[in-house]
C-alpha cells in the first residue's frame, strides 16, 4: 500500500489510487443517500476525470478506509475552478476531526498547486469554518439551493469577477488542469 503522510498517529493520507475506487464508492454509498448519483453536481464529473493529486484517502493503522475527499475540475463562467465532493468520514470515525483534516490538506494542495478558488455545495454553517462563503452570481444546474452554493479563494480575489453558470470541464487538450493530473 502506498502510504501517505502520517496524522495524528492514527490515520495515513495517501492519494487516492484507482485500485482505492471501488472502496471509496462504497464508502460515499454508506454516508450518503442512495440517490446521491442524481445530483446536478454528479451531472458536472460525468465523463471528467477527477484531480488525482487532490483526492485523498485516509486510513487507519491497519489500513482501514476511514476517510475521502474528491475535486474535479469545472468551469463557472470560463474561469477553471475546483468541485470539492465528495467528502466522506466512515460513521464510525465521525467527530474524530477527521473530515476537517482532509479538506484542510487537500485545500493546501490545491494551492500548491496553482487553482484559485474552489466550489462546493454545502452546509454554510460546516464549511465556513474553512473560509468558505455564499457565492452570489454563480448559477448551479438545478436542483441546486442556491444558499448552499459555497466558494473558497485560494488568494485574496480568487473569485473576484468570477460569475455565471456552472458547466463541465472541457476537454483537457484544449484546457489542461493547473499542474495536476486526472486519476487514470
Amino acid at each position: 500500500m502506498k502510504r501517505g503522510r502520517r496524522v495524528h498517529d492514527h490515520y495515513d493520507l495517501s492519494e487516492e489510487q484507482p485500485g482505492d475506487w471501488w472502496e471509496v464508492e462504497g464508502l460515499l454509498d454508506l454516508c450518503f443517500a442512495p440517490g446521491r448519483t442524481a445530483l446536478s453536481s454528479y451531472r458536472l464529473r460525468d465523463g471528467v476525470p477527477p484531480v488525482a493529486a487532490l483526492c485523498l484517502v485516509a486510513r487507519d493503522t491497519y489500513g482501514i478506509l476511514a476517510g475521502a475527499i474528491r475535486f474535479w475540475p469545472i468551469l463557472v463562467g470560463a474561469a477553471p475552478v475546483l468541485l470539492l465532493g465528495p467528502v466522506a468520514v466512515h460513521p464510525t470515525r465521525q467527530g474524530e476531526g477527521l473530515g476537517a483534516l482532509l479538506i484542510q490538506e487537500a485545500l493546501e494542495r490545491a494551492a500548491r498547486l496553482g487553482w484559485q478558488r474552489v466550489l462546493l455545495v454545502g452546509d454554510a454553517s460546516y464549511y465556513g469554518r474553512f473560509g468558505f462563503e455564499k457565492l452570489t452570481d454563480v448559477e448551479m444546474p438545478p436542483p441546486t439551493n442556491p444558499d448552499r452554493i459555497l466558494g473558497y479563494e485560494m488568494a485574496d480575489g480568487g473569485w473576484q469577477g468570477v460569475t455565471g453558470a456552472v458547466t463541465r470541464w472541457v476537454d483537457p487538450v484544449t484546457a489542461p488542469l493547473p499542474q495536476s493530473r486526472a486519476l487514470s
